[in-house]
């Protein structure tokens, strides 16, 4: 029985666990400090991203951790997918829109975590391959015994 899982995506994630509370205060306190000078509508956008970045890290991270280590295909699909879509196109945007801002901190803060997404967009499309490779191969050989058995014998 072969190991599908990736240890270097477990690595990201477990990694990932303890740099996005630090992420959060980060953006949070620097957040508050230029609230004041932001126009309204930033100051709503920020506000909304914060709220989705963190409800969707949490659900993110935790299909991540069950479908590495349990070798689930939809809950590593649903990580790569939350990875993907709206996890990267939001840190990108905080991270290169230059009427937000930005302070030196947040973007290294920023930058840091893009890494860990894009690491782990990758790692994840590499490892959901190989499960459902791996796991289309058992179902055929399955299939095919049990088609083995139910045939007739000679005579």
């Amino acid at each position: 029985c072969e190991i599908l899982s990736s240890l270097p995506l477990q690595m990201s994630l477990y990694f990932n666990v303890y740099f996005f509370p630090f992420w959060w205060l980060i953006t949070v306190a620097i957040l508050y400090l230029k609230y004041p000078v932001l126009s309204d509508y930033y100051k709503f956008i920020l506000v909304t991203i914060m709220i989705l970045v963190s409800l969707t890290e949490l659900i993110r991270l935790y299909l991540g951790y069950v479908g590495n280590l349990l070798e689930k295909v939809p809950e590593l699909a649903g990580f790569w997918l939350l990875t993907l879509l709206p996890q990267l196109p939001i840190i990108l945007f905080l991270l290169f829109n230059e009427g937000l801002k930005i302070h030196s901190l947040e973007r290294a803060v920023h930058v840091v975590f893009a890494a860990f997404l894009s690491f782990q967009v990758v790692a994840a499309f590499f490892t959901l391959k190989r499960m459902v490779n791996t796991l289309a191969t058992r179902f055929r050989l399955t299939e095919f015994h049990r088609l083995e058995e139910q045939r007739p014998g000679p005579g």
